[in-house]
């Protein structure tokens, strides 16, 4: 019952035009900005220790505008439960999907990756409008089981398949024989018992996952990160896909690691305010 109210309540306010959702969006950056603060210590501490080379004012830029851009992210997220295929269409471009399909011709399934870095939510619904073939996207479920399942119905609407972390390979390798991307937003923050590897990233040692690397020797098949960009109109994205390895078994240990995280990182230096800057991400530390 909790969940069908819960559906219904973001349907009617998907159902509300974007400029008016933009509204709201407004509204609500005074709010998180000016009023509570929402994680504010969070994302100063998170981008001066990124970006210890810009001056305090650089730094409040863009920490501004990362809040500008997130409660848009927030009502895009919501207008995923009613947008059409068309404005999905319309609004998301994909530069060069044929990246993917050579890997299919060439016999291969794919190991795509990509970080929470623009609205990656609304990327599900592209990459599922992109290909009739299987789009696994791996997931890390919430606490909460009640939004938690109301947020994999609204991701699924066009056919996009929700796997949590733990059941990938046994997904994996019911798709083997045949052409499918599985999707991993790789630059969360894992649990102690899911990695103990450790890298540099954004000028702090932080504790990452290993699974797409894992994923990718086991499977042998090519790694390709999906990068999504803003545009300048509000509400518009575009991705480019881009092949870091074609080959897993030419790499050393940890190197694919390295790739994908260094691709994400040099991502969020050319726009940092995109990224996911609320999110704790650097609260693992070694254990003694």
């Amino acid at each position: 019952m909790k969940e069908k109210l819960l559906s219904g309540l973001l349907y009617l306010v998907s159902l509300l035009p974007f400029w008016c959702l933009y509204l709201l969006s407004d509204l609500l950056f005074v709010l998180i900005y000016y009023g509570i603060g929402y994680r504010k210590k969070v994302v100063f501490e998170n981008l001066n220790k990124s970006f210890p080379e810009k001056s305090p004012e650089e730094i409040k830029q863009i920490a501004r505008k990362f809040y500008r851009y997130f409660p848009d992210l927030l009502v895009e997220i919501v207008k995923m439960a009613s947008i059409s295929k068309q404005t999905v269409l319309e609004r998301f471009e994909l530069l060069n999907e044929e990246e993917v399909f050579q890997h299919f011709k060439n016999g291969k399934a794919v190991i795509g990756v990509t970080a929470h870095y623009g609205n990656w939510e609304l990327a599900i619904h592209r990459l599922s409008l992109m290909m009739e073939e299987p789009r696994l996207v791996i997931y890390k479920p919430l606490n909460n089981k009640l939004i938690n399942s109301v947020y994999n119905h609204i991701r699924t609407r066009f056919g996009a398949d929700m796997v949590p972390m733990k059941q990938i390979l046994r997904h994996i390798i019911k798709l083997k024989k045949q052409p499918h991307i599985s999707m991993f937003v790789a630059d969360q923050t894992p649990v102690y018992q899911d990695s103990d590897y450790f890298m540099e990233f954004l000028n702090q040692e932080a504790l990452v996952y290993t699974g797409t690397e894992r994923i990718a020797r086991l499977t042998k098949f090519p790694v390709v990160f999906c990068e999504i960009r803003r545009k300048k109109k509000r509400g518009y994205y575009s991705c480019k896909f881009t092949t870091l390895v074609e080959n897993p078994d030419d790499y050393p240990e940890h190197e694919i690691t390295h790739i994908h995280n260094r691709f994400t990182e040099q991502i969020i230096r050319e726009e940092p305010a995109y990224w996911l800057w609320s999110h704790r991400r650097w609260k693992r530390k070694r254990r003694l």
